[in-house]
């Protein structure tokens, strides 16, 4: 049975990382060509084919840059969010664990466009992965992108229609023509959620320093921003309004 996080309702941690044009992650990557694979007479990129991206892109929320290919980076939200919850009620998810809500590209301003190309919207999550084989990525999306009224699909299908569809870098254009297949993008933007998830393990940060749920036992702002702070490698502020938001931001390619 989860508890309560000293009395506070849910909390919700914001994972924020600084992109600029932000870098294609590397299990992104791995279709698009050679960045620098034009032809030694050809003097324009050809579309589907070839993708310059450069390897040296300043990072930042912002592309004041000659970048043109869109394939590149992150644009114009450059800044990636994820969301974390500690959902109590009802109680979903693990003991020992965070759930997982989604990740979007804001704004510099703090907003994010959505729902943004319904051509590439889905019907079903779970049908995809498993064409694709990705059982053991479908075993841990079971086990903690939990949807509070207990149709986790639901929610999969929701955040790829509101927020993938977004990404211009998972764009389908984006992909060696020769080897992709349809919905690719969609299982590259599941893995690549829970990878940054994995990467981030909330829980078992604030745990190992003594910080767990209780009903009894409560921290100050100042305990759970210290320890956060430590192992994220950066300044982690928290937010107190209606519940706890705890924001964690990074640069980082």
């Amino acid at each position: 049975m989860k508890q309560v996080i000293s009395a506070i309702p849910l909390i919700a941690l914001t994972l924020m990382r600084s992109t600029s044009a932000i870098h294609l992650p590397e299990s992104w990557t791995n279709q698009l060509p050679d960045s620098f694979s034009l032809k030694a007479n050809d003097n324009e990129l050809k579309p589907f084919e070839y993708h310059q991206c450069p390897v040296d892109m300043p990072l930042s929320c912002t592309n004041n840059t000659e970048i043109g290919d869109s394939c590149c980076f992150e644009y114009p939200g450059g800044v990636l969010l994820q969301t974390q919850f500690w959902d109590y009620y009802p109680p979903v998810g693990p003991d020992d664990m965070f759930t997982l809500h989604g990740l979007w590209p804001d704004l510099c301003n703090g907003q994010f466009e959505q729902f943004c190309d319904d051509s590439m919207n889905i019907e079903s999550a779970e049908t995809i992965l498993k064409d694709f084989g990705e059982e053991d990525l479908l075993k841990k999306m079971k086990l903690f992108w939990k949807n509070y009224n207990g149709n986790d699909e639901s929610l999969w299908i929701h955040e790829f229609n509101k927020h993938g569809t977004c990404m211009n870098t998972i764009k389908s254009h984006c992909y060696d023509q020769s080897t992709y297949k349809k919905n690719q993008n969609v299982v590259d933007f599941y893995k690549k959620t829970v990878e940054l998830f994995e990467d981030l393990p909330t829980y078992k940060w604030l745990s190992e320093n003594g910080i767990v749920a209780s009903q009894t036992q409560t921290y100050t702002r100042k305990q759970i921003e210290d320890t956060l702070s430590a192992r994220f490698g950066q300044p982690v502020f928290v937010k107190c309004n209606n519940y706890v938001e705890l924001k964690m931001s990074r640069n980082r390619n």
